[in-house]
């Protein structure tokens, strides 16, 4: 895929992180079950590459919060930056280094950018509520971070692979959604 195509897709996905979290009606705890700007990033991520997934991932929910005070800046939107741009930049490296691309390599990708973002929100919050001197514990993160996000984590797992396979049909994407023989 070219740069222009890349850049133009990154921009797609950028304008789709601000306009989807609109669906869940600005309710914030809908917002934190459905987890609707992680979608755009993962997408980015995979088809565009770890570069821009990982900027788009960054400017995602800073420019969301800038334009419509949606999530918080601080801490908030300021933490998921690290959050999304790890999940873009996770899934693009896992993505672009696996030997054979289909659905089975979607899903190391996408988990292994799930957990890995996870850790690094984790981190960060953990930074910044020190700094603050609040207190984040490990069940406060693992309720955040997992149980209140486990519909957005199905919905991920269900819509990213059958959208991978619909842009292959169209091609767009370099996804072979047929698995490789072991």
């Amino acid at each position: 895929m070219k740069s222009v195509q890349k850049l133009t897709l990154s921009a797609l996905f950028l304008a789709l992180g601000l306009l989807l979290p609109f669906l869940t009606g600005q309710i914030q705890h809908i917002g934190n079950m459905l987890l609707p700007m992680h979608l755009p990033v993962l997408l980015c991520g995979l088809i565009c590459g770890w570069k821009y997934g990982l900027v788009v991932g960054f400017i995602m929910p800073l420019l969301r919060s800038a334009l419509f005070s949606m999530p918080v800046m601080f801490p908030p939107a300021f933490a998921m930056a690290f959050e999304l741009a790890s999940y873009g930049a996770i899934s693009g490296l896992v993505y672009e280094h696996v030997k054979t691309q289909n659905i089975a390599s979607v899903y190391k990708a996408l988990i292994a950018a799930m957990l890995g973002g996870r850790v690094v929100y984790g981190l960060v919050m953990t930074v910044i509520t020190s700094a603050l001197g609040q207190p984040y514990s490990f069940q406060i993160f693992m309720t955040a971070a997992f149980i209140n996000a486990i519909p957005g984590i199905i919905l991920q797992l269900i819509l990213i692979p059958a959208v991978m396979v619909l842009l292959d049909k169209a091609g767009v994407t370099r996804f072979n959604s047929r698995l490789a023989k072991a």
